[in-house]
């Protein structure tokens, strides 16, 4: 909720200009000259920064307008009974110089009748047209005239008694530092937001406290001697507002204008002071979310942008009531050639340097929000249709429920996000028909010019067409886990800049989506992942295995996983293509001899952009270490990602089993390991047909066996340790280590969901391994589906197997 008060009729834009006057309607015809009702005569401005202080006068329908000393000496001297002579000498003898009946007859016609100041020759009523500035408050409705609007604060006006002035400051100050410094706040939203009844209560206390601030501009008016004029309510910009005409506060000297100004915000700290009390008596924590809110309100109001408070206490400070009419004035003498325009040096000295200030900042302040809420609207829209449906879900819920009052908490919510989006629209409208106005009327008759004109036209036609067409991320809805920064809110609209960001060896910040339910990492306890960094464009990815080639084309932000390594095992699944499953399974027996480091690596990746698809890697890998090894630092790994994904699934399932073996095995040995593997390798041929749910639990099946081959052979004692090393994403199965003493058995699955067309990725192979990736199986999948984009990090954890005992 906006407030604001009646100052801003005076900045309300230039003189207003009547309907076109008849040729009976000239003045020389009037020897008896006679005011329109309702004009008011507020006097000349005390404290101007004008070197030449203006006068003000204000007609009957709230207009303000600033005269020069001279047409406010012959306006005061129409009092309807005095003729042109008597006016001129009137005007003369104030003035102190001579002003004839003609130069009387002069001002009539050329300045006082177009400004609707004056009655016509016929007796009636002059037709004018109040300005209707951009940046001015529109449907305005009046809630009380002057009379009841004086009624109603004149007791209010004792609050700005010098004592009471600093006691209420002094406890305003002292509230605000224990809220915010000692107790917090965190009790007090987790009290509101429990009880949507508390919401109500403070967004109501919040409006009424909004209402409160204008009596504090209507009372300081008052306490200074000024009458205020009428208060009610409309829109200022895009928010509800009220308002206070306190036009007659420029009657007063500089100070009174400023207490006026501050006069709102005095009666924010007394809200504030006020709702400290009422939760000292009752404890009731969600009170102090009004204090807040009060903070708020004065900080927003304290902004001279635009005309809040900040705005008057500013051009009531320098004298100069009319800023933003004077900003292209400003800006015309920042030129070398018209520094010297008289239009230029109509300030004092100060004055111009603070509203030249003022202008500096302003101007790229409005032009940059202005921009920025064209290239922001439809992320904005996204965001406020994606809210919307979510507050109407629980608004049925609740009305659904009986629960009324967290229904009438929706509606609000729902009113709260549509409002901005109307606002800006309005705004948008309203600028656009009044600059085409403004170019059709001053390049009528001129053909070059208003060609011109219309080029530039379809020049920002075609410019809003292109920031607002329909893309991938155009209307995506802000996500909770973007920071929101400005080169965010471009990211839409220039996408090249999002893939500037983290580069191999450099630090840096980026988004990690971690699957719900999982423990977050810690500085204390911090867990390995693996970044996708977002490749150079036309960067082509490595092949995804040895013996295979690259897909036409690698559509994911991020480079291809390398090939293995000589004794890896990596099984990498690529689907972009809509409607289709790919899956690739790779299984390897590798043998280290007696010495040799064991460094090897088994990996398993899916990845997956399309609609209604399904990519399935699946890696399995046994290491057998023969005899004395110093270094055995095996790695497993999987990761599942998807990207412009719809309705996919990806499953990346890593499993690794190692064992330390004193001595070869036996024939027999040897025979039963090849006979097992025979099966295990004909497993892998089949798995498409195998539900994902079962595939984990039967690869751990297959370690268990293999493990007691191993053991009842006499030839070989395993000695090892155990590890695993989980890594998930989206719905994906969670790992089940049946690894016994003697052996280190590692499984990695990983799952996510989401993808875009490209190709079926072949199948990938590894020394001793099986592979298998058929194009269009039909798996009966049981490992979930995610209907969201995911991308995944998986946590390579290496195992390091400690040597067997001599």
């Amino acid at each position: 909720m906006s407030t604001t008060h009646g100052g801003p009729s005076i900045a309300d834009g230039p003189p207003a200009s009547p309907a076109p006057a008849s040729p009976a309607s000239a003045a020389g015809t009037l020897e008896v000259p006679v005011r329109a009702e309702g004009v008011q005569l507020l006097g000349e401005t005390i404290g101007s920064g004008y070197r030449e202080a203006p006068s003000l006068v204000r007609r009957a329908d709230g207009q303000t307008l600033q005269l020069t000393r001279l047409l406010y000496l012959v306006l005061e001297a129409m009092d309807g009974t005095r003729g042109v002579e008597e006016i001129a000498e009137h005007a003369s003898t104030g003035f102190g110089r001579l002003v004839s009946a003609d130069n009387v007859r002069t001002l009539i016609d050329s300045q006082l009748l177009p400004l609707g100041l004056l009655q016509r020759a016929d007796g009636s009523q002059p037709e004018v047209r109040k300005a209707d500035p951009l940046l001015g408050m529109k449907f305005r409705y009046t809630v009380t005239d002057p009379e009841r609007t004086r009624r109603i604060t004149a007791p209010f006006a004792v609050l700005f008694n010098p004592l009471i002035v600093v006691l209420v400051t002094a406890a305003f100050l002292a509230s605000c530092w224990w809220v915010l410094m000692v107790k917090g706040l965190a009790s007090a939203t987790h009290e509101a937001f429990a009880n949507p009844g508390l919401v109500l209560l403070i967004l109501a206390v919040t409006v009424l406290s909004a209402g409160f601030h204008e009596f504090g501009h209507a009372a300081a008016a008052r306490r200074g001697g000024a009458t205020p004029g009428a208060m009610g309510t409309g829109l200022y910009i895009i928010w509800p507002a009220f308002f206070t005409d306190v036009t007659d506060s420029y009657r007063l000297g500089r100070a009174g204008r400023i207490r006026t100004d501050l006069g709102g915000l005095y009666f924010n700290a007394i809200v504030a002071v006020a709702i400290m009390g009422i939760w000292w008596a009752t404890g009731f924590d969600a009170l102090l979310l009004v204090v807040v809110t009060q903070v708020l309100q004065m900080v927003r109001q304290l902004l001279p942008l635009v005309r809040f408070d900040g705005y008057h206490i500013l051009a009531d400070a320098t004298g100069v009531p009319d800023l933003f009419q004077r900003i292209k004035p400003t800006l015309l003498s920042l030129l070398p050639w018209r520094r010297k325009d008289p239009e230029a040096q109509v300030l004092k000295p100060w004055a111009r340097a603070v509203v030249t200030a003022w202008v500096l900042i302003t101007v790229p302040l409005l032009i940059f929000s202005l921009v920025m809420m064209v290239l922001s609207l439809p992320r904005l829209l996204g965001t406020a249709w994606d809210s919307g449906q979510k507050q109407f879900i629980m608004f049925n819920t609740s009305l659904a429920g009986g629960d009324m009052v967290d229904a009438a908490v929706r509606i609000l919510a729902i009113a709260a996000v549509a409002l901005p989006v109307v606002g800006i629209f309005f705004i948008l409208f309203r600028l656009g028909r009044q600059i085409l106005t403004a170019l059709w009327q001053k390049t009528r008759g001129k053909v070059l010019q208003r060609g011109a004109a219309v080029a530039v036209i379809a020049a920002v036609m075609a410019g809003l067409a292109w920031a607002w067409w329909p893309g991938a991320e155009s209307y995506r809805p802000v996500q909770p886990y973007e920071r929101g920064t400005l080169a965010d809110a471009t990211t839409a609209i220039f996408p090249a800049g999002a893939t500037t960001g983290m580069r191999e060896g450099q630090s840096g910040r980026t988004v990690a989506l971690w699957p719900s339910g999982a423990q977050m990492p810690t500085r204390e306890e911090p867990q390995l992942s693996m970044v996708l960094v977002p490749r150079d464009a036309g960067t082509s990815g490595t092949a995804g295995a040895s013996g295979t080639t690259a897909a036409p084309a690698w559509v994911f932000p991020f480079d291809r996983p390398a090939a293995p390594e000589e004794d890896g095992n990596q099984s990498l699944a690529v689907n972009t293509t809509d409607g289709s499953v790919v899956y690739d399974v790779a299984f390897a027996l590798v043998w280290a001899d007696d010495g040799e480091d064991v460094t090897t690596r088994n990996e398993a990746y899916a990845f997956a952009s399309c609609a209604d698809c399904a990519a399935v890697a699946v890696g399995f890998q046994v290491v057998l270490i023969v005899g004395q090894t110093d270094v055995v630092v095996p790695e497993n790994l999987s990761a599942a990602a998807n990207y412009n994904c719809v309705q996919c699934l990806t499953y990346a399932l890593a499993s690794q089993l190692v064992l330390t073996l004193d001595g070869p095995l036996s024939d027999d040995g040897m025979t039963r390991l090849n006979e097992l593997w025979q099966q295990i390798a004909e497993y892998g041929r089949n798995l498409q047909n195998v539900p994902l749910s079962e595939i984990q639990g039967r690869l751990d099946a297959f370690k268990v066996q293999i493990m007691e081959v191993i053991k009842n052979d006499p030839s070989a004692t395993p000695v090892a340790s155990t590890g695993s090393a989980p890594a998930t994403t989206g719905s994906s199965p969670g790992p089940t280590e049946s690894a016994t003493p003697g052996a280190t058995a590692g499984t990695t699955p990983a799952t996510g969901a989401e993808p875009e067309p490209g190709g079926t990725e072949p199948a990938a192979t590894a020394p001793a391994a099986t592979s298998a990736a058929p194009a269009e199986p039909q798996p009966t999948q049981s490992g979930g589906t995610a209907t969201e984009p995911v991308s995944t990090t998986p946590s390579p954890d290496p195992t390091a197997t400690a040597p067997p005992a001599p």
